[in-house]
């Protein structure tokens, strides 16, 4: 089975544009196993997370700073997801910490335009030497609130994030200029595509008002050289043991008869 290998042109594209996007990052058994598992799993998980917008509309996640014997964990340290981080970064990488977000039909909340280094920056990473790839679960639409970035915002540094409407965003006047020079471009995929993204970069996403859930897992990575300087919630560097593609679908076929097996 053929998985992917980042090649220099898609490199370049993420230097130049601070995201890649990658159709068919899973293969299509490794999706149809997650998306099962995501049902059984996350969202009945009762340490899972709410987040309101500014109209009072809640956008759940699953939060987790630990690997573990998993499917989620698997495909944190695949060869395909952490072997392109390095590539990407230039470094050693270690798992800062991955969740699954999930907007529900018609109430899932809206992100507001946010850097996640805007977050992480407060947690003592001094550099942003950072990128997570998120990993569709479900297909994501304009329709149902899907991922819309601004291409090469993350060149323009850190930007000041202050709260509004109960979220942390990045200044509104400054991101309003930002996207009328750079432009936005809406992040549309289906079930087991990836995209990898700089945590400088613009993006946000809009209120789901489908019938049609969005779910997806993001997997976040920081460099070895940017463990951060103060402790936080979320861990500092440990050496991340990367393994063959192969073991996503052994793992995800693993944990779903686990799970089968349960509930008979």
């Amino acid at each position: 089975m053929s998985y992917f290998h980042l090649q220099q042109e898609q490199l370049r594209r993420f230097e130049e544009d601070g995201f890649l996007l990658v159709p068919g990052l899973l293969v299509e058994e490794e999706a149809r196993l997650l998306g099962l598992i995501t049902e059984q799993v996350v969202r009945s998980d009762p340490h899972r997370l709410d987040r309101h917008d500014a109209e009072g509309r809640q956008t759940l996640l699953s939060l987790r700073n630990e690997l573990c014997d998993d499917m989620y964990s698997t495909l944190v340290r695949c060869e395909r997801v952490a072997r392109t981080m390095e590539t990407l970064l230039g470094d050693e990488i270690y798992h800062y910490h991955h969740k699954v977000m999930i907007k529900e039909p018609e109430v899932g909340g809206a992100w507001e335009w946010h850097q996640d280094y805007g977050y992480w920056y407060e947690n003592g990473c001094l550099r942003p030497d950072m990128a997570s790839c998120m990993v569709a679960i479900t297909a994501a639409t304009k329709a149902n609130g899907c991922l819309e970035v601004v291409p090469g915002s993350h060149r323009l540094g850190r930007i000041d994030h202050v709260e509004q409407h109960g979220q942390v965003c990045a200044d509104p006047e400054r991101v309003e200029q930002i996207c009328s020079r750079l432009g936005v471009r809406n992040v549309e995929v289906d079930p087991g595509d990836g995209l990898f993204f700089h945590s400088n970069l613009l993006h946000r996403s809009q209120k789901n008002l489908s019938d049609e859930p969005r779910l997806s897992v993001i997997n976040c990575f920081n460099t070895k050289s940017n463990d951060p300087v103060k402790e936080h919630h979320h861990p500092g560097y440990s050496p991340l043991d990367i393994c063959p593609d192969e073991e996503v679908l052994v793992s995800g076929a693993r944990q779903w008869q686990s799970l089968s097996e349960s509930v008979e």
